[in-house]
Formats: structure tokens, sequence, C-alpha cells
């Protein structure tokens, strides 16, 4: 029982925490997620992507929904973002001036979609197969 409670905040964690990435992006537009991703030679159609990975990949987390392909959405949108964001923050190493990685949240985001890739939804979700 104490498993599927940690599972599910985990994956309300990951999910409610980056839904508004994702609805700020849908009311104030992409543009400068264009230019970042840009700045790596990604077309600008794939920028698109990034309602998936903010919008419907937490939906289906926070649901407990195809968690595994949620986050290898979460997953793949968080490698972009630090990937883009590289040329600007100091390098993939680089400390910001609080004294942190310059990719935390970032890093939070894609580590923690990847503990749900592993874990699985547990029990408190909509997913097809549940588990125990």
């Amino acid at each position: 029982m104490c498993e599927n409670i940690g599972k599910l905040i985990l994956r309300l964690s990951v999910g409610v925490l980056l839904l508004p990435h994702g609805i700020y992006k849908i009311v104030n537009g992409i543009d400068g997620v264009k230019g970042l991703t840009g700045g790596i030679g990604l077309p600008d159609f794939l920028v698109y992507g990034v309602y998936i990975g903010e919008v419907l990949a937490p939906i289906m987390l926070i649901l407990g929904f195809r968690v595994k392909i949620a986050s290898i959405l979460v997953i793949a949108t968080m490698l972009v973002a630090i990937f883009s964001l590289n040329h600007i923050q100091g390098g993939i190493f680089g400390i910001s001036n609080l004294g942190g990685w310059s990719y935390e949240l970032q890093g939070m985001y894609l580590f923690g979609a990847l503990a749900i890739f592993f874990l699985d939804s547990g029990r408190f979700a909509f997913d097809i197969k549940k588990s125990n």
C-alpha cells in the first residue's frame, strides 16, 4: 500500500508541477522555445512537441494513464530543454547564481519521469494494466 502511495505522490509531483509550464505556453505562445531550439538546429515544427511533453504527458501522469509513454515524453522534452538551454546557461555543468545546477528544475522533471518509467503507475491509476 505504501509503495502505491509513493508512486502516486511521484506521479502527481511531476505532473502537477510540470503542467503549468505547458499551460503558460498555450496562453503565451512558444516563440521563446522556438528561439532556443533553433539555437541547437532543431526545425521549428518540432517545437510544437512542447505541448505534448508539457500538457498531454503531465495530464497522463496525473491520471496514471499510460505512464510509461507519458514518462518517455517528459524525458524527451526535458532532454531537449536541457540541450537547447545549454548554450546560454554556462554549459551542461553550469552553476546558477544561487549555487545549484543550472538545469536543476529540468533535471528534477527528467529524473522524476525516469523513476516513473521504471516504477510503473501503481495501484491508484487509470492504466489499462493495473499494478499491485
